[in-house]
């Protein structure tokens, strides 16, 4: 396996892990991140809360690189038999 192989390991790694950890802040219904920091933070026109449309940004951003290291990984991974 090259070095290449194991920076985009490492990437998509922290990409997973970061992934479940956001997911799991989301909130349900009138739970979760938003609601228990942002009670007193004024909600948007959408009636979404500036929290949580920051954490919407992040976990699309861990769902991109998640999938963009998925697809090089299909290239470049070559396991040693």
């Amino acid at each position: 396996m090259n070095a290449a192989a194991y920076i985009v390991i490492g990437i998509h790694t922290i990409c997973a892990i970061g992934l479940v950890l956001f997911v799991l802040l989301h909130s349900g219904k009138g739970t979760g991140l938003s609601s228990m920091l942002g009670g007193a933070v004024p909600t948007t026109s959408s009636g979404t809360g500036i929290i949580e449309k920051n954490l919407d940004r992040i976990t699309i951003g861990f769902a991109v690189g998640y999938a963009v290291t998925a697809l090089l990984l299909m290239v470049i991974y070559r396991p040693m038999l």
